[in-house]
């Protein structure tokens, strides 16, 4: 007589330090799993808390046996403007549970939320992955996702592009604008000074440039920055993630100068086509909130939106943190910041954006 199959019994385990071999096995789960993102390797969630002080931890999914079912990456934010929450993944637009299991799936949102009570976290924010059942919301319809295959050359990547943002980028071909890509020092202060600028000017305070260098670190060469410059000068900038044979442009600017020149459509088209030559075959242009300006500009390039699903969940009696740029009751400042000199803005910007997560 053939014996009832017993499932295995799963535990979540706290992973609190930096383990090697706790490590190895969390990438090579990310690594194999579908779903799996830049935002749940060690790498990011590491270089957050490396970069911006903000501790982490992992919760682990196991069998009987040790094996892995699932993974929760979470960064600790706190900070005095905007709040305390545990976050997968901080800075982010991806993370969330990562597992191959349903089971695995409501015990690490089980315990998220028990360790969120038990360390005075009144919020939970998972930025992707499956939604868990019981107390979590469920937040439709403010975020899409941007996924285009690149082309198989140079020419049929720009014939891919709609004929008016294809003309944009004629444009710029005219304009003698140089693409320079790697990681090096000057890589870096290029890309630093260019997005500064360019969230500056969108009224929003400006990451640590410690975050920048510890994410490049952290990813080796799965990160670079691609630049485009005039006569020498940075004119758009963008550092970008690849993985599972994708390319994020993560962070990318440009200055008031990279709309006359189309150095930002420059950027993007050479970005699509060095990606290629990496071996990538899509283009995640990343999220954007419905109704603003980026959301636009992507279904410019011909990419469709794809409606992402975050969860949280809040402690009774608290209201969910809002860091929202969108959000009206940042309007005001959002005025008062885009009018502060650069050198004002770069000085104390990191210190409030940290607390962003």
């Amino acid at each position: 007589m053939n014996m009832a199959f017993k499932p295995k019994s799963l535990t979540v385990r706290v992973l609190d330090r930096p383990d090697a071999n706790d490590l190895a096995r969390i990438e090579a789960f990310v690594s194999t799993s579908p779903e799996g993102t830049a935002f749940h390797r060690p790498a990011w969630v590491l270089s957050v808390s490396k970069a911006c002080g903000h501790d982490w931890r992992y919760l682990l999914a196991e069998d009987d046996v040790g094996a892995l079912h699932g993974i929760l990456p979470l960064n600790l934010i706190h900070s005095t403007l905007f709040g305390r929450a545990l976050v997968s993944s901080g800075f982010a637009v991806g993370g969330g549970i990562l597992a191959n299991d349903d089971r695995a799936i409501q015990l690490l949102a089980d315990e998220a939320w028990s360790f969120a009570e038990r360390h005075s976290f009144p919020t939970v924010e998972l930025r992707g992955g499956p939604l868990p059942s019981d107390h979590w919301q469920d937040k439709q319809g403010v975020y899409a996702g941007f996924v285009n295959p690149l082309a198989d050359d140079d020419e049929s990547q720009l014939l891919a592009i709609p004929r008016k943002q294809r003309a944009e980028i004629r444009k710029g071909m005219k304009n003698e604008l140089t693409v320079r890509i790697g990681t090096g020092q000057q890589d870096r202060a290029d890309h630093y000074a260019v997005y500064a600028e360019s969230v500056r000017n969108l009224g929003t305070p400006v990451f640590p440039k410690a975050l920048f260098d510890a994410v490049l670190d952290g990813f080796g060469e799965d990160a670079d920055i691609l630049t485009v410059l005039h006569e020498g000068k940075p004119l758009a900038s963008v550092l970008s993630l690849y993985y599972q044979k994708t390319v994020m442009p993560y962070w990318g600017g440009g200055t008031w100068d990279a709309r006359r020149f189309r150095a930002n459509d420059i950027m993007y088209y050479s970005l699509m086509n060095h990606a290629r030559e990496r071996g990538c075959h899509k283009f995640d242009f990343g999220r954007s909130k419905y109704g603003t300006g980026a959301f636009s500009f992507k279904k410019n390039w011909g990419f469709e939106p794809e409606p992402l699903s975050y969860a949280t969940r809040t402690a009774d009696g608290e209201e969910a943190r809002d860091v929202n740029p969108m959000s009206p009751k940042y309007r005001a400042k959002i005025a008062l910041w885009q009018r502060l000199p650069l050198a004002v803005a770069n000085r104390i910007g990191p210190m409030i954006a940290k607390g962003l997560g």
